[in-house]
């Protein structure tokens, strides 16, 4: 083939290339102006920053700070004598024992721990307890471990004050079955001296009294 015909053919193809090229190459349709968002704002909340503060700082200053019931647990520190009466089998008769028990408030006042220590079977036997007042829930609370299991009972209780007993409710485990067993505990505070528990469990439906614990300050 000779050049004077490539050339002519070169050039019209790159005419019609340029052409098409610049039919396709559009400019962007622009998009049409937003409209106006008319919509109001929400007011803004009329609790400020450093009101919320405030509250916040008062519910807890009230929650963290000991009120006269924690004083009244504290006026019972100090070292007790037990005589603990147990009932195995609601139809046998009771075993009766003797032991001791030594209370602490720790935590500045806002908790009293208290350590049991007697027998029971021949073996020696050691109890713990961590009771308290809620200020927000209004309730007493307690926990219970021991030498002769590996579970923790938790309990709440209600104070009466006309009668000075707290009652308390939780739950236990029956090791035997394994199943949940009621709780419900009767702390009464008789005079500064003296103290009572007694402690029922309800099996079948049926409640019946394991434990009596009568307590007397040591001198």
């Amino acid at each position: 083939m000779k050049t004077s015909l490539i050339l002519p053919a070169l050039l019209a193809c790159s005419i019609t290339y340029s052409s098409s090229f610049a039919q396709e190459e559009k400019p962007p349709t622009q998009a049409p102006p937003a409209k106006e968002n008319k919509t109001q704002k929400a007011p803004a909340s009329s609790t400020s920053a450093e009101e919320q503060k405030a509250a916040m700082e008062k519910a807890w200053g009230e929650f963290m700070t000991p009120g006269p019931i924690h004083k009244m647990m504290a006026s019972y520190n100090g070292e007790w004598t037990e005589e603990i009466t147990m009932w195995m089998d609601p139809g046998a008769p009771p075993t009766v024992n003797t032991g001791s028990c030594m209370n602490v408030m720790v935590l500045e006042g806002r908790y009293q721990v208290s350590v049991h220590t007697s027998t029971f079977n021949g073996m020696p036997f050691e109890g713990r307890g961590l009771w308290g007042y809620n200020n927000a829930t209004k309730k007493f609370e307690s926990t219970w471990i021991d030498n002769m299991g590996t579970g923790i009972m938790y309990m709440e209780g209600t104070w009466n004050e006309t009668t000075r007993v707290i009652t308390f409710k939780g739950k236990s485990v029956d090791p035997m079955t394994g199943k949940t067993t009621l709780m419900r505990e009767l702390y009464k505070l008789i005079d500064d001296n003296n103290q009572s528990i007694e402690m029922y469990e309800t099996k079948n439906g049926k409640e019946s009294k394991v434990m009596a614990i009568k307590l007397t300050r040591k001198a």
